[in-house]
């Protein structure tokens, strides 16, 4: 097995379009996403995972049901399952995501943003 390292400012410049994660890792049944958001997404909630929101680049915010929260480049958030959270930003964010497996973007929403098959860069 060859070992990897991964240049992410190398892989974000690879697509533009938004609010599609794609896979640049993987490791004990999670995967390592990196998105580029920009507008809203959807409110939504994941029964059964946890989701880790990274920021690379930008101010990402997100909107709980009693709250909004910032979250900008160097810092985190995890939101526990079963929350319902909607991210948006006014302007485009790169953001890495660390997750399980099993985890659908939209979670227990599925629509237009739904991606079944995610793309491994």
């Amino acid at each position: 097995m060859e070992i990897k390292k991964v240049n992410l400012r190398d892989k974000f410049k690879t697509f533009s379009n938004h609010w599609t994660p794609k896979i640049v890792g993987e490791l004990n049944n999670q995967h390592v996403k990196i998105a580029k958001f920009k507008g809203e997404f959807v409110m939504h909630q994941h029964e059964n995972e946890d989701e880790m929101f990274l920021v690379t680049k930008g101010v990402l915010n997100i909107e709980f049901i009693d709250k909004t929260i910032e979250i900008k480049a160097g810092e985190f958030v995890i939101i526990p399952k079963g929350v319902q959270h909607k991210p948006y930003c006014e302007e485009e964010v790169e953001v890495l995501l660390f997750e399980p497996t099993t985890t659908v973007n939209t979670g227990n929403q599925i629509n237009e943003l739904t991606i079944k098959r995610l793309e491994k860069l």
